[in-house]
């Protein structure tokens, strides 16, 4: 039984050793700029088009579902709101958050749990560059700014999927408009963007923290890849289920 409940307790302290060692390391020079801005951009830039085709793609379906039931209804009139609240609170912040732990989290734990079992990360610290600087400051900073940046993109691409499928089942885009006016107010779309916000600096702190522990050659480089997004995953939907009863 002690077993079983040290795993996690040890995971738990390990992962709230690296935030706090980043938070401390991301004011402290030198500053890693160069490393900051490709991570962002790998993070961020590189993900738009697949959270571009997720949220779109998932924001129609939603719309498939509930376009129909709405106009059978005669309530028409919400399906903008419906479709809204649900793409900006859950849809866009989620979807962000998994495609980047997929995408993104399992390159961030393999390249670093490749640098662990060569000992790229002892030749680091004897040029007296520190791992943390370099490799988990970056990472950080990237999850944390860009996973709500693509929540935004995802956002306005869910609701213009939702939009045109509804368009087909008799509701114009007007009152579709309209309906998301109403009914969605500033904090849905902040909340989302919170949420965001912590999923992507989970991803972030999980690649990092498997990729650092790495162990066991080129088996342990796939185990912790494996493993980072599996758990940057669970951890994204049971995290969400908190947040989502917080913020609403």
């Amino acid at each position: 039984m002690v077993g079983y409940l040290l795993v996690p307790l040890t995971f738990i302290g390990e992962v709230t050793l690296l935030l706090l060692e980043g938070a401390k390391r991301a004011f402290r020079r030198p500053f890693e700029l160069d490393e900051v801005i490709r991570q962002m951009a790998f993070v961020g830039v590189a993900s738009v088009p697949i959270v571009l085709v997720t949220t779109f793609a998932s924001g129609a379906v939603m719309s498939l579902y509930i376009a129909p039931l709405l106009v059978e209804s005669g309530a028409s009139t919400l399906a903008g709101g419906a479709v809204g609240l649900t793409v900006a609170r859950e849809l866009a912040p989620v979807l962000a958050g998994i495609m980047v732990a997929a995408r993104c989290g399992s390159a961030m734990a393999a390249q670093i749990s490749s640098m662990a079992v060569t000992e790229q990360l002892d030749a680091l610290r004897s040029l007296a560059v520190h791992p943390y600087n370099y490799l988990l400051v970056p990472r950080l900073l990237a999850g944390l700014l860009m996973v709500p940046t693509l929540c935004i993109i995802g956002v306005f691409s869910g609701m213009t999927g939702a939009m045109l499928v509804a368009g087909v089942h008799g509701i114009p885009a007007s009152v579709f408009l309209r309906s998301v006016e109403v009914y969605v107010e500033s904090w849905d779309f902040v909340g989302g963007l919170l949420k965001a916000a912590v999923f992507g600096l989970t991803v972030a702190v999980v690649a990092c923290r498997q990729g650092f522990n790495t162990k066991g050659g080129a088996v342990g480089v796939g185990k912790a890849t494996t493993s980072a997004v599996v758990i940057s995953m669970v951890l994204i939907y049971i995290f969400n289920y908190f947040l989502a009863d917080l913020f609403y």
